[in-house]
């Protein structure tokens, strides 16, 4: 795999607090990498790892196959970073950040930003300091998606915004990456818009990576599951690890099932419940399947506890 962000052993430590432990991901090129987790699940503090904001306790970060210790202008050229409380010069107007921005980026596309500001319904003459929140956010995405970066990092990107607005950034997205390969990596707890545009996703939770695969294979692996058991009949002893959130209500059994696999997965469970009444599997969106995993390790959480 052509990775644009690779990690290795990444950890980053504040005093007694590990905010990312021993983190290995890595990020396709071309892809749409969604990072999902919790508040506070470290997602900003590798981020800013991988950017050299913040200098990793020990392990190695590698982006666009440089060290990331190293990152210099010939790669912060090729790439684009918007976060959720990035500061701008407000005193700015939306033209003066378009003049100042220009000459730093080689591949500025004057095309591209006047359809952007019209995508945005930016105002070139107004203060940056008299826009709302989700203005701010949309200038700062016109600003780097304006050169047409081969990798787009976005930290936090909806968090606040009303639903037009969220609409808007992800049209912008998509402007730039459907006329060419380019990978956006974008880190959020916002399941619903991050479902629309990912085609990978990675989950981090205590700063340890869970798992990162493709979205479609994370979806297909993953089933809601209810089996109406026969009057009487006990549930085995020993249940399968990958079954989550076990619960039973008389004669209703339902559980999360995150290794099942088309086919094969409902007769695995027939095999361990002979002569089942009924058997219900249904699909999981992205969504579901983070909720149910947050749900799993908030149990796991309360036990350790």
């Amino acid at each position: 795999m052509n990775a644009v962000i690779e990690t290795r052993g990444l950890t980053r430590r504040f005093r007694k607090t590990v905010a990312v432990k021993d983190l290995s991901l890595e990020v396709p090129a071309g892809s749409i990498f969604a990072l999902l987790g919790p508040n506070g699940a470290g997602k900003t503090t590798l981020i800013k790892m991988v950017m050299n904001m913040v200098r990793p306790s020990s392990g190695k970060a590698t982006i666009l196959g440089t060290d990331s210790l190293r990152l210099g202008p010939p790669q912060l050229e090729r790439i684009g970073y918007v976060s959720e409380n990035q500061e701008l010069p407000e005193w700015m107007t939306v033209q003066q950040l378009i003049d100042y921005c220009r000459p730093f980026y080689p591949a500025w596309d004057d095309d591209l930003c006047r359809r952007l500001i019209h995508q945005f319904n930016l105002p070139r003459a107004r203060q940056l300091k008299t826009f709302s929140r989700g203005m701010k956010v949309k200038a700062a995405l016109l600003s780097s998606l304006s050169y047409r970066p081969e990798l787009m990092i976005l930290d936090e990107p909806f968090t606040g915004l009303d639903a037009l607005v969220r609409d808007e950034l992800i049209g912008g997205l998509l402007e730039v990456t459907d006329q060419k390969k380019r990978t956006i990596f974008i880190a959020s707890h916002d399941i619903d818009e991050v479902e629309r545009l990912a085609d990978w996703v990675g989950v981090i939770h205590k700063g340890e990576m869970q798992m990162s695969e493709p979205a479609a294979s994370l979806r297909a692996r993953f089933r809601q599951c209810e089996v109406t058991l026969e009057q009487g009949q006990e549930l085995p002893e020993k249940l399968p690890e990958t079954w989550l959130l076990t619960e039973r209500a008389g004669q209703v059994f339902r559980f999360v099932d995150s290794g099942f696999r088309n086919g094969a997965g409902a007769e695995s469970i027939q095999e361990i419940f002979p002569g089942i009444k009924d058997l219900n599997v249904s699909p999981m969106s992205l969504k579901e399947v983070f909720l149910a995993l947050a749900r799993t390790w908030r149990l796991y959480d309360e036990e350790e506890g």
